[in-house]
């Protein structure tokens, strides 16, 4: 489908960008002033009005004092330049300085003829290429079901490692199942007590899960009755963290999130790491005893303050295995180590910066990003309690509430610093109200669309890209070319939610297309060797539209449905 495309010199924003920088280089230099002040990159914007242009820069007004000029002036030579490139229709001077581009047809063209040529790939590049990144997420406490903040992470994090492979990195996504402490006695305890018949301990844990987990364990061992409380809690724990940590990982397998490792918090003490971790910062001077205990120079390496790290018990401390956890991960070969936390954790920033660069590392290496609490909303008011897990709404729960790709969807959509509410009522619609459902539509629509020309007998193979000049059609062009400039911000800030905005903009862009600009022959309008040559060039363009969109949910791990 779609052979034998015309070639067209292609202007996306990132080349047009290139374009405008390199030329304002060159023309400063032949007008004998200082191409030193041009920036890497240059703004390229969409106008707020489309009569104004395609693409407006504001490059001239950033640089021309600096460089000698003033920016009208400069302006004036400038889009006097790019008017005369190939890929571009017409460039003026507006205003202060603004330069506003309009492309040529041709460019635009070569836009769709990218993205059919490329198919799943469109969106990617090498950028990363050599990046071995660390990508920890959700590490839930293994003490109970995912709750609704560790879901968001789920999400969140699945898909921030779809964006860093697409743009070339190599991305292990690890869970560090933190079976080693204190929560791991009051679960323990928490699942004897019940199987005893006994009241929940007072720091324990409630829910219908923990009576279900310690019946299972009852039954399929009845020799704990016999034996010594400390034993007997000793089986609760063994059993309990098996069956609590299959749960959570057929939970993340249903809601589409898998991981490469999963890691025991308890490893680092069985295998000596803790121990060769604390040797190494007593040797190089980074840990020192004080109040019989064990502290980390924490504070030399930016935290706010020195963290104990071996007790005056002698029992080591939470941060030990972080410590142990940040060399392990390193040694592994990793290059960038990136924690996904919750919004409790803001102190951990600096700590495991801190650590590492104890250590010898590069504090670089270690990136933390905070993710803020969600909350479940049902006819306007907060759902509380999950009657499995007790205390909170669980992964489980909002699956079952609203289904995995509107809950990933609605988890994914927004920032990770703000809070969420996600409503209920919304997420299981089937309006456009309902983001998921929109777009989603919009890509069965497409599929739906294309069903029909091959149905009609719509010719679709040599598309004359050059015919797509309608203002509808060189929006929803545009919007095409700037897939793969979203792709890359979202990778580089770490904010996958910038695809899920794009989406929803190509398909209104796509549905506003669709309303003013007709695809298929209607009636008694030729079909196959003598379609008409705009339907052609139209269904090129509507399965480039199909392509993106796909690619854009699969970068969030949505389905892309072909019927609904």
């Amino acid at each position: 489908m779609f052979r034998h495309l015309i070639p067209f010199i292609t202007v996306t924003p990132a080349e047009l960008s290139s374009l405008i920088t390199s030329t304002t280089r060159a023309v400063l230099e032949a007008h004998d002033l200082d191409a030193s002040v041009v920036p890497e990159t240059a703004t390229v914007e969409r106008p707020r009005n489309p009569e104004h242009g395609d693409y407006a820069t504001n490059i001239a007004m950033q640089v021309a004092k600096k460089a000698g000029t003033n920016p009208r002036e400069l302006g004036g030579w400038l889009a006097e330049e790019l008017a005369a490139d190939s890929g571009i229709n017409e460039a003026s001077v507006a205003g202060p300085g603004f330069i506003n581009i309009r492309l040529a047809a041709a460019a635009q063209g070569k836009i769709v003829e990218d993205v059919l040529q490329a198919g799943d790939n469109f969106g990617k590049s090498e950028d990363l290429k050599g990046q071995k990144i660390n990508l920890e997420f959700v590490s839930a406490n293994p003490t109970g079901p995912v709750h609704l903040g560790g879901t968001r992470w789920a999400a969140v994090g699945d898909s921030l490692g779809r964006v860093l492979s697409a743009q070339g990195a190599e991305v292990t996504r690890e869970y560090y199942f933190n079976d080693h402490g204190r929560q791991i006695d009051r679960y323990s305890s928490s699942l004897l007590a019940s199987a005893k018949g006994e009241p929940t301990p007072e720091d324990g844990y409630g829910g219908d899960y923990i009576h279900e987990i310690a019946s299972q364990i009852a039954q399929a061992n009845p020799e704990w009755q016999n034996l010594p409380d400390d034993q007997a809690q000793e089986l609760f724990r063994e059993k309990g963290v098996e069956l609590i940590f299959a749960h959570i990982k057929r939970t993340l397998a249903e809601f589409g999130t898998e991981f490469d490792v999963y890691f025991h918090e308890n490893s680092l003490f069985e295998s000596g790491a803790v121990d060769r971790a604390i040797d190494k910062l007593k040797s190089n001077g980074n840990l020192y005893q004080a109040d019989q205990a064990w502290w980390l120079r924490s504070s030399d390496f930016g935290d706010d303050k020195d963290r104990v790290v071996i007790k005056s018990d002698g029992d080591a401390a939470y941060i030990a295995g972080d410590i142990a956890y940040i060399a392990d991960k390193i040694d592994r070969g990793h290059n960038l180590c990136i924690y996904m936390l919750g919004a409790d954790h803001h102190g951990y920033i600096a700590r495991l910066k801190a650590a590492a660069a104890a250590l010898g590392y590069d504090p670089k290496q270690v990136e933390v990003l905070i993710g803020q609490m969600v909350n479940l909303v049902k006819d306007g008011q907060s759902v509380r309690m999950s009657k499995r897990a007790g205390t909170v709404i669980t992964l489980d729960d909002l699956v079952e509430a609203i289904g995995v790709d509107a809950a990933r969807y609605a988890l994914v959509r927004s920032s990770t610093d703000s809070s969420l509410d996600i409503d209920m009522d919304l997420w299981t619609s089937q309006s456009n109200d309902n983001p998921v459902f929109y777009v989603q539509y919009g890509h069965a629509r497409l599929c739906s669309l294309h069903r029909k020309a091959a149905d009609s007998g719509a010719q679709s193979d040599n598309p004359d890209l050059s015919l797509l000049t309608h203002d509808r059609e060189g929006d929803l062009i545009r919007t095409l070319g700037e897939f793969p400039e979203v792709v890359k911000a979202a990778a580089e800030l770490r904010e996958p939610h910038r695809i899920a905005r794009y989406v929803e903009h190509l398909a209104a862009t796509f549905h506003r297309f669709y309303d003013s600009c007709q695809v298929l022959p209607k009636g008694e309008e030729p079909t196959g060797k003598d379609t008409d040559p705009i339907f052609v060039a139209r269904l090129a363009l509507t399965e480039a539209t199909r392509q993106v969109m796909a690619n854009s949910l699969h970068l969030l791990g949505v389905s892309a449905p072909e019927r609904m």
